[in-house]
């Protein structure tokens, strides 16, 4: 869906046509429960959590100008929709490295690797397991702005849209989260050579 058509559908809820916004439900709620899913770390809750984010997208959507894309919009109500959740509970999220399908079913992410060797394989199985261990390790915050930026592919500026920060804040903010992250693989014992000869930037963790 391009953006002419996503505000005129936009357009269109705003002067009342309520049945529309489904067009908008169907176009990115793959996508809404992933970043839940990510985020909450369960499919209940990730359920929950993007059926309320996509009420108040469609109870706000009178105050949405076009000024940002819509899906950074979106993204900005998913994550902070969970993010109030998990501090409700008062618990960190639980490890998930998992994405739903085309089909519906929950999948496992695999750390890009273009080698199938054996040996390779059995390193990217280590650093996936590593890397789910340290994701469990950040704040809800931190791991937020990872998972925009590299399970939902989010650009600097679309991050800094939908978190209302500035691209130079959210640059800052994802170096810290990823050296943290790459802190944690390297004290872990288990992040294979190729990760850990970049770690000392703290940029290539993921």
């Amino acid at each position: 869906m391009t953006r002419e058509q996503e505000l005129t559908i936009i357009r269109r809820v705003q002067h009342g046509d309520t049945e529309a916004f489904s067009m908008l439900v169907a176009a990115y709620e793959k996508n809404v429960f992933n970043v839940a899913l990510q985020m909450t770390g369960n499919r209940e809750d990730a359920q929950d959590m993007a059926q309320e984010a996509f009420l108040k997208a469609y109870t706000s959507l009178s105050s949405f100008r076009g000024d940002s894309r819509f899906s950074s919009w979106l993204y900005r109500i998913v994550s902070n929709v969970c993010l109030d959740y998990l501090r409700r509970q008062n618990r960190r999220p639980k490890s998930s490295l998992t994405v739903e399908d085309d089909e519906g079913e929950t999948v496992e992410l695999d750390i890009p690797d273009e080698s199938q060797s054996p040996e390779a394989l059995l390193e990217r199985k280590l650093t996936r397991e590593a890397v789910r261990r340290g994701l469990r390790e950040l704040p809800p915050e931190q791991r937020q702005i990872l998972l925009l930026r590299e399970i939902q592919g989010l650009s600097y500026d679309e991050i800094a849209e939908a978190m209302d920060l500035e691209p130079g804040t959210v640059k800052s903010r994802i170096f810290r989260a990823r050296k943290k992250l790459c802190a944690f693989l390297l004290q872990d014992g288990n992040i294979p050579d190729s990760i850990s000869s970049r770690s000392p930037r703290g940029s290539d963790a993921l």
